[in-house]
Protein backbone atom coordinates (compact mmCIF):
# COMPACT_ATOMS: atom_id res chain seq x y z
CA UNK A 1 0.00 0.00 0.00
CA UNK A 2 1.63 3.01 -0.86
CA UNK A 3 1.51 6.69 1.06
CA UNK A 4 0.21 9.43 -1.34
CA UNK A 5 1.81 13.05 -1.43
CA UNK A 6 -0.81 14.14 1.00
CA UNK A 7 -0.41 11.51 3.38
CA UNK A 8 3.13 11.68 3.48
CA UNK A 9 3.09 15.80 4.05
CA UNK A 10 0.44 15.19 6.75
CA UNK A 11 2.15 12.59 8.65
CA UNK A 12 5.40 14.67 8.40
CA UNK A 13 3.16 17.71 9.96
CA UNK A 14 2.12 15.25 12.95
CA UNK A 15 5.42 14.31 13.54
CA UNK A 16 6.70 17.76 13.73
CA UNK A 17 3.48 18.63 15.58
CA UNK A 18 4.60 16.34 18.40
CA UNK A 19 7.89 18.06 18.44
CA UNK A 20 6.99 21.10 18.97
CA UNK A 21 4.82 20.41 22.04
CA UNK A 22 7.49 19.30 24.05
CA UNK A 23 10.28 22.50 22.94
CA UNK A 24 10.51 25.75 23.02
CA UNK A 25 12.38 28.61 21.95
CA UNK A 26 12.97 31.60 23.99
CA UNK A 27 15.22 34.72 23.52
CA UNK A 28 18.02 33.40 24.99
CA UNK A 29 17.99 30.07 23.31
CA UNK A 30 15.52 30.26 20.17
CA UNK A 31 14.46 27.04 18.90
CA UNK A 32 16.34 26.39 15.24
CA UNK A 33 13.67 25.37 12.66
CA UNK A 34 13.77 23.17 9.41
CA UNK A 35 12.22 23.01 6.10
CA UNK A 36 13.04 21.21 3.54
CA UNK A 37 11.41 21.32 0.04
CA UNK A 38 12.37 19.55 -3.35
CA UNK A 39 14.09 22.18 -4.52
CA UNK A 40 15.41 24.28 -1.12
CA UNK A 41 16.31 24.13 2.07
CA UNK A 42 15.21 26.88 5.11
CA UNK A 43 16.19 27.50 8.80
CA UNK A 44 14.64 29.96 10.69
CA UNK A 45 15.50 30.90 14.51
CA UNK A 46 12.15 31.41 16.18
CA UNK A 47 11.28 32.95 19.82
CA UNK A 48 8.41 30.76 20.88
CA UNK A 49 7.64 33.23 23.76
CA UNK A 50 6.94 36.00 21.42
CA UNK A 51 6.60 34.35 18.56
CA UNK A 52 8.67 35.92 16.57
CA UNK A 53 11.23 34.91 13.75
CA UNK A 54 14.67 36.24 15.04
CA UNK A 55 16.67 35.56 11.44
CA UNK A 56 16.06 33.08 9.06
CA UNK A 57 18.82 31.73 5.76
CA UNK A 58 18.09 29.74 2.57
CA UNK A 59 19.81 28.86 0.08
CA UNK A 60 18.51 31.01 -2.07
CA UNK A 61 20.10 34.01 0.15
CA UNK A 62 23.41 32.05 -1.43
CA UNK A 63 24.91 32.33 -5.13
CA UNK A 64 24.82 29.17 -5.39
CA UNK A 65 26.75 28.39 -9.00
CA UNK A 66 27.07 24.55 -8.92
CA UNK A 67 26.69 23.12 -5.69
CA UNK A 68 24.64 20.22 -4.27
CA UNK A 69 22.21 20.43 -2.30
CA UNK A 70 24.40 18.96 0.40
CA UNK A 71 26.48 21.53 0.18
CA UNK A 72 23.88 24.18 -0.10
CA UNK A 73 22.53 22.96 3.33
CA UNK A 74 25.88 23.13 4.63
CA UNK A 75 26.22 26.79 3.44
CA UNK A 76 22.83 27.44 5.15
CA UNK A 77 23.83 26.44 8.43
CA UNK A 78 26.85 27.91 8.33
CA UNK A 79 25.01 31.14 7.57
CA UNK A 80 22.24 30.99 9.93
CA UNK A 81 24.95 30.56 12.29
CA UNK A 82 26.92 33.77 11.32
CA UNK A 83 23.29 35.75 11.76
CA UNK A 84 22.94 34.22 15.55
CA UNK A 85 26.17 35.12 15.92
CA UNK A 86 25.42 38.74 15.23
CA UNK A 87 22.65 38.81 17.24
CA UNK A 88 24.71 37.22 20.42
CA UNK A 89 22.94 33.88 20.47
CA UNK A 90 25.40 31.06 21.35
CA UNK A 91 22.93 28.12 22.59
CA UNK A 92 19.71 27.06 20.32
CA UNK A 93 16.96 24.25 20.34
CA UNK A 94 17.06 22.35 17.44
CA UNK A 95 13.73 21.51 15.46
CA UNK A 96 13.68 19.35 12.71
CA UNK A 97 10.64 19.86 11.65
CA UNK A 98 9.44 15.76 11.84
CA UNK A 99 12.52 15.08 8.81
CA UNK A 100 14.33 12.08 9.40
CA UNK A 101 17.91 13.49 10.81
CA UNK A 102 20.27 12.69 7.81
CA UNK A 103 20.91 13.81 4.59
CA UNK A 104 20.35 17.75 3.90
CA UNK A 105 18.74 18.02 7.59
CA UNK A 106 22.24 16.52 9.13
CA UNK A 107 24.18 18.76 6.94
CA UNK A 108 22.50 21.83 7.75
CA UNK A 109 22.91 20.97 11.67
CA UNK A 110 26.75 20.25 10.89
CA UNK A 111 27.23 23.39 9.36
CA UNK A 112 25.44 25.14 12.08
CA UNK A 113 27.98 23.75 14.68
CA UNK A 114 30.63 24.71 12.82
CA UNK A 115 29.70 27.96 12.41
CA UNK A 116 29.25 28.05 16.01
CA UNK A 117 25.99 27.37 17.15
CA UNK A 118 25.87 24.53 20.22
CA UNK A 119 22.29 22.39 20.06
Amino acid sequence: MKDTNKTKIKKRQQRAKRTRAKISGSAKRPRLSVFRSNKHVYAQLINDEKSVTLASASDLDLKSGSKKKLELAVAVGQLIAKKAAELKISSVIFDKGGYRYHGIIKALADGAREGGLKF
